[in-house]
């Protein structure tokens, strides 16, 4: 007797031992959650540092600087017209008393007035270590709210890093809990609109959610590994609530189907496990090898995405072949209770001559069947058009412009640097020589600064600061700019250091250039570096894995094409959206006239691995009728519309749960939402109802080429076991067309 294959034995035993299997697995997510509780995580200190940026922070902890204390501004500007200086000094004194009296506040400097004579602010050091002084500035916030409230004549604000921090760090807090409030509910009415039951909608759900747990607790045991993003537990939320709900999804709807066919429970779970267990593991697979790829980027920033991602993938396969099974056993025909009337009936599978049949999706094919090459034109060349203005993105690295300018914090710093040039976006030129020559270093420095100074790309409201190493190796000179990072100004301010005054003035001395606008830059130029390696790393193995899966090059090569298609069509849309104004109010963000330089990567790696989940459940469905002798033409037509149901509700998902994102505060968390949201819309439709259908009509037999090596493997797990209806007193009758 053939061994079954391994999705079939582990989904059959789960399926028997339901209470160990589901036992097993409570107790691996609440080990893992516990376990990451424990251990906590480690955050990047230096994610983005690439290049030139990167020597210079080498220099600088070389050096072994003391840190520098956090600094707070309290800001007095006018309500309206000419700021009253006497009023200002009013409650600057105040603020001073107040302030001395707080035993978070090491030290209070003396009051600055700006050039202009619009604003005033008085410098405010907060004790302790700088790096975790957002958990101490609180006090200091409500001090200043107290000043506004006792100096109503003029507006009193505050403003450092360690408030912007805390308002971030408490926006980006928000916003996770906003897109877990509210994917859980859309997620759960999506499912169902598509299984008519309430424990059928409720069991992917339920999986999702505790693979994302145990993924974020592993991941925060992993970030001692590999230190993780701020952004990595978001990351983890979104691709978790969307394959997870898919894999159970494929999974579940497979188990219904046979059902609906005449098979007992335990059967229908085995030929589930055959069928949509094992289209499971090979996405799963696709989805792994691609999020690896971001490994080959070489920085902090993919790393802990890749890390986040690959762990949350693997945990969702894992859940959906043990304990998936044994929740569908051990529920039987109560999977499909409580039903919403109506609902049930619009939605539950309908056979025909032993076939899962769709009459909509049936008419939806009859072009790309009929016409094929007419409509793989058509359609080919929509997404191409889609696709152009990707040749022009512009990449920028999210910084404080890209905050939002709803907190109040970030509209204090907008007035400080506006009437204090100098104290927002500053280039740092880093020196580094022996320590017999640092009058010769000062001598230097003070010729670049004097270049600067008659420069309009460069800030001359205050002098600029030079700051030595204490064992006079390394010097440090910030040059402030009024410029804001990523736009053509602040490239052509860093270029004229870089390539003109740096080297006329230290051509003697090991240096380098960083800051805010040095860090953008050399990050962009780092991604469009390592893009093609990612890309080709993935293209390779997806192409490895699909021709071993199929048995077919065609097939692998036609999978690429179309995923390439997709990701094109993804990256053009995020150009005309965000690199221009229109969709400034639609979707409540300002554009900062480029992409955020990490998502090309990330949006690659990701909608080339979720898009596989379609490929691969679809193309096994026509693979699995053309085993079972029909013909090219009816077997893409079996595949795809006994197929399309179960795509079209997990694409839904996805779809809702990116878009949720899409609605998020950060530029970077909603350029992602959007991209991945509008991508697998397309991919879902367009690409699987149109140009997947035309192209395989089109090539008929040649699909299912490959070299007789693939051929010889056999073709075991590709076809569903055939199991003789045996229908039980308990099963639930279902529609039959």
């Amino acid at each position: 007797m053939e061994r079954k294959p391994f999705t079939v034995r582990v989904a059959r035993w789960s399926a028997e031992h339901p209470w160990r299997a589901m036992a097993l697995w409570v107790v691996f997510v609440i080990a893992a959650i516990a376990v990451g509780s424990a251990v906590g995580t480690k955050e990047a200190t230096n994610g983005g540092n690439v290049a030139e940026t990167a020597r210079a922070q080498q220099m600088i902890e070389a050096g072994d600087f003391p840190d520098d204390p956090a600094t707070e501004r309290v800001l007095v500007t006018s309500k309206a017209g000419a700021l009253d200086t006497a009023k200002a000094t009013a409650a600057l004194t105040d603020a001073a008393t107040r302030m001395r009296a707080l035993p978070e506040v090491a030290g209070v400097g003396d009051p600055v007035t700006s050039p202009d004579g619009t604003t005033m602010f008085l410098p405010v050091t907060v004790a302790g270590d700088p790096d975790t002084a957002e958990d101490r500035v609180q006090p200091l916030l409500d001090t200043t709210a107290a000043l506004q409230a006792a100096h109503a004549d003029v507006r009193v604000e505050q403003v450092g890093n360690a408030s912007i921090n805390k308002a971030l760090s408490d926006t980006i807090g928000e916003d996770f809990k906003r897109a877990e409030l509210f994917s859980v509910p859309v997620t759960l009415i999506i499912l169902l609109v598509a299984f008519g039951a309430l424990i059928a909608a409720g069991v992917p759900v339920l999986l999702a959610m505790s693979a994302v747990g145990a993924a974020i607790g592993l991941s925060a045991l992993a970030s001692h590994l590999v230190p993780a993003q701020e952004a990595t537990n978001s990351v983890v939320l979104l691709i978790g609530m969307a394959v997870g709900v898919d894999y159970s999804l494929f999974y579940l709807k497979r188990e219904r189907e046979e059902r609906a066919k005449g098979a007992g429970h335990l059967d229908a779970v085995e030929i589930a496990a055959a069928t949509s267990g094992h289209a499971v593991v090979i996405s799963g697979l696709a989805v792994i090898i691609a999020m690896s790829g971001m490994f080959l980027a070489q920085d902090n920033i993919f790393s802990s995405f890749a890390v986040g991602s690959i762990l949350v993938v693997a945990v969702s396969v894992l859940g959906s072949l043990t304990v998936l099974p044994a929740m569908l056993a051990k529920l039987g025909r109560w999977v499909d209770r409580p039903r919403i009337p109506f609902v049930w009936r619009l939605t539950a599978p309908r056979v025909s001559g032993g076939e899962v049949t769709s009459r909509f999706w049936s008419v939806i094919l009859r072009p790309a069947l009929r016409a094929p090459w007419l409509t793989l034109i058509l359609s080919v060349g929509a997404l191409l058009a889609l696709a152009a203005p990707a040749l022009g993105m512009t990449l920028k690295l999210n910084g404080l412009q890209d905050v939002p300018r709803s907190t109040e914090v970030m509209q204090a710093y907008d007035r400080l640097t506006k009437a204090f040039p100098s104290t927002g976006t500053s280039h740092v030129v880093v020196v580094r020589a022996e320590a017999g020559q640092q009058a010769a270093v000062d001598t230097a420095l003070g010729a670049l600064a004097a270049r600067t100074a008659s420069d309009p790309l460069f800030a001359h409201d205050q002098e600029p600061k030079l700051v030595h190493s204490p064992n006079g190796t390394v010097t440090m000179l910030e040059i402030g700019t009024p410029v804001i990072p990523g736009t053509k100004h602040a490239t052509e301010s860093l270029d004229r250091l870089r390539d003109d005054y740096v080297p006329a003035t230290l051509a003697g001395f090991e240096h380098a250039v960083t800051g805010e606008i040095a860090g953008t830059t050399d990050y962009s130029a780092h991604v469009k570096e390592k893009l093609p390696l990612v890309v080709g790393f993935v293209l390779l193995l997806t192409l490895l894995v699909m021709a071993w899966t199929f048995r077919s090059v065609v097939v692998a090569l036609t999978s690429i094409a179309l995923n390439l298609l997709s990701v094109g069509a993804a990256y053009g849309l995020l150009v005309l959206v965000f690199q221009h104004t229109w969709a400034e109010g639609l979707l409540d963000f300002t554009s900062n006239g480029g992409i955020i330089s990490w998502l090309p990567i990330f949006l690659f790696v990701v909608l080339f691995g979720l898009s596989m989940d379609y490929h691969v459940f679809v193309v096994s469905r026509i693979r699995e009728a053309r085993l079972a002798g029909a013909a090219n033409r009816d077997a893409v037509a079996r595949g795809i519309t006994s197929s399309a149901g179960v795509v079209t509700s997990a694409a839904v998902v996805m779809v809702a749960v990116f878009a949720i994102f899409g609605t998020l505060s950060t530029l970077d968390m909603k350029q992602l939402g959007v991209g991945l949201a509008a991508a697998i819309l397309l991919d879902a439709t367009i690409i699987r109802a149109v140009v997947l259908p035309s192209i395989m009509t089109l090539l008929g037999d040649a699909n299912w080429w490959g070299p007789a090596f693939l051929r010889r493997r056999g073709t075991r797990g590709a076809a569903a076991p055939q199991v003789a209806p045996a229908p039980t007193p308990d099963r639930d009758p279902v529609p039959v067309g």
